[in-house]
């Protein structure tokens, strides 16, 4: 059977499957790229979880208090956006370190940071140091994507690369599904009174799949456009923000990739994550018990990642055929369409098994775009730095989505019967920020890597 590598002709490995084209090495650099990405969004996904019920137990507010539920709404804003500035500078501090030392390297130490922070979190006494264990876990969380795609991307050949990366980012909302599975096991236990607090468990159970990752990780070596471009550059000028901007290309594709970023992060981390409370204030007008409402919550968060699965899956089948910017195109209607549609009109249980997938479909598929088009914009010595970049510093402004949401559900509309409705179908708008950068965005459907 004929080798394949990186930078074949088309011709020649268009003769079989993509995914027969990759060597021992290839699999195991996508497996465990894929493992550290998708137990990262399990930490991710067991935060929005236990978001509420944590800030309800540590604010100590009580069953039908009348102003419990806007605080709650409000510090849930806050602490969300102090994760998310946590991930925001993790992301560039790891993506600089992934161009500096090396990719391997970088996703070991970003591992080990966000598994001991998020063990760390079971022992929040208040809000604040509840957020300061949220931020510290964000500096690990955000670190993760950027080496972990830049790793696929140089390891892989041109055209494995999209499919290789469209499924790393699928994978991921495996993590997010496990997360749901967590939590639905442990709202049981507590709805039986074997657990009296099942949101401090889950960042215990969040803590351990990472870190037997571990072992795993040590076995990568670094890809040898890297080890390259390091030779090249006698060590200089890898992953330097200054070289990222001064040069017209490369600071074009970093500002169009940090807007599209943008969009997609408020629209899952500042609307569709919060999805959760949406239904919570559903759930309040039944009968239920506190661990019937848990399993329902989990039951939304394995239904929203099942459509986020299909959603990336149909993106990276989509852009092989349209090219990104109309994959991205269409991804951005059709995920602000969803969404505000979703927060209007979900109101019974029957609603939630139909429109809490399509939301994950439309809002999870942008991502699939992230992981295939952010490497494809940057040069071998700048990637990991330029990804992390447009990912996170669109995060450091999509920081306070959730803090909009917040404070538009407990002062703008406080008025509202549900005010969280009305401010989640306002948010929905950020998706036309992306829809508005596309055509300054350059289109990479079919060429190789900078180098």
């Amino acid at each position: 059977m004929a080798t394949f590598v990186k930078g074949q002709p088309a011709k020649i490995a268009r003769t079989v499957s993509w995914y027969r084209e990759l060597s021992r090495y290839q699999w195991l650099v996508f497996i465990v790229a894929s493992l550290g990405w998708m137990f990262d969004t399990m930490d991710q996904q067991l935060f929005n979880l236990a978001r509420r019920p944590a800030i309800v137990d540590l604010m100590k507010v009580l069953p039908g208090d009348p102003m419990g539920a806007a605080r709650v709404a409000q510090y849930s804003g806050y602490v969300t956006m102090i994760f998310m500035i946590g991930w925001a500078s993790g992301g560039v501090l790891f993506g600089v370190l992934g161009d500096r030392i090396g990719r391997a390297r970088t996703m070991i130490f970003t591992i080990l940071l966000y598994a001991a922070f998020t063990g760390l979190s079971v022992f929040s006494t208040n809000v604040w140091d509840f957020a300061f264990y949220r931020f510290l876990t964000g500096l690990g969380v955000g670190g993760q994507f950027s080496v972990g795609v830049a790793i696929v991307a140089e390891t892989v050949s041109d055209r494995a690369r999209p499919y290789a990366l469209g499924w790393v980012q699928a994978l991921s909302t495996v993590g997010n599904m496990l997360a749901a599975l967590v939590g639905i096991l442990l709202g049981q236990l507590q709805e039986s009174g074997t657990i009296s607090s099942a949101w401090r468990i889950m960042f215990v159970v969040g803590a351990f799949p990472a870190l037997l990752c571990i072992p795993i990780f040590q076995k990568l070596k670094e890809p040898d456009a890297w080890r390259h471009a390091k030779a090249e550059n006698d060590g200089k000028h890898l992953g330097t923000l200054k070289h990222l901007l001064v040069d017209p290309r490369w600071r074009r594709n970093a500002i169009v990739g940090s807007l599209l970023a943008f969009a997609g992060v408020v629209g899952l981390w500042g609307i569709g994550f919060f999805s959760f409370d949406l239904l919570r204030s559903v759930l309040d007008k039944t009968s239920m018990s506190a661990g019937q409402k848990t399993l329902w919550i989990g039951i939304t968060s394995l239904l929203q990642n099942a459509g986020g699965f299909f959603g990336v899956y149909a993106f990276t089948h989509l852009t092989s055929v349209t090219g990104r910017k109309v994959a991205f195109s269409i991804s951005f209607i059709v995920a602000m369409s969803a969404t505000a549609f979703t927060f209007w009109n979900l109101k019974t249980l029957t609603d939630i098994l139909w429109m809490i997938p399509l939301m994950g479909f439309s809002q999870l598929a942008l991502f699939g775009g992230y992981a295939i088009y952010l490497p494809e914009l940057f040069p071998t010595r700048l990637r990991s730095t330029g990804i992390s970049f447009c990912y996170n510093t669109g995060r450091f402004v999509a920081a306070v989505g959730p803090l909009v949401l917040g404070l538009l559900t407990s002062w703008v509309y406080a008025d509202k019967p549900e005010p969280m409705r009305y401010a989640g179908v306002t948010m929905s708008l950020v998706f036309l920020v992306g829809l508005a950068t596309l055509p300054f965005a350059p289109e990479t459907k079919g060429k190789p890597l900078p180098e």
